[in-house]
């Protein structure tokens, strides 16, 4: 199983950004995916969450902002993070997770650095 992904960099606050997370060695088509961030010193939080239908939530702090997708027949899902701001920062990871029998999983993280 491997959730690579991808896309994070530096931007100035305003800027835009596209995160990648390729998924393999599962059936994504079942899975929910979902993208957390952890900033420095910070507990990690859900940014946002994409069902396999479809349907998405998002975090209060990025409603408006970033927008959540998934190509299933690319086993693919996007962060759209658009008017970044420096609090945006941190370490962004992927999640694939599936029920009812609990099965989830992590990528390795992204690093995306809003300057002010």
């Amino acid at each position: 199983v491997q959730l690579q992904a991808s896309g994070g960099g530096l931007v100035q606050a305003g800027g835009s950004l596209r995160l990648s997370c390729a998924a393999s060695g599962f059936t994504f088509d079942d899975y929910a995916m979902a993208w957390y961030r952890q900033g420095s010193g910070k507990q990690r939080e859900l940014v946002a969450r994409i069902s396999r239908g479809g349907s998405t939530n998002y975090a209060d702090s990025v409603k408006g902002r970033f927008t959540i997708s998934r190509d299933n027949a690319k086993n693919t899902v996007y962060l759209q993070m658009d008017s970044l701001k420096p609090e945006d920062t941190a370490v962004y990871y992927c999640n694939a997770l599936t029920w009812p029998i609990m099965t989830e999983y992590w990528g390795q993280g992204t690093q995306v650095t809003v300057s002010s």
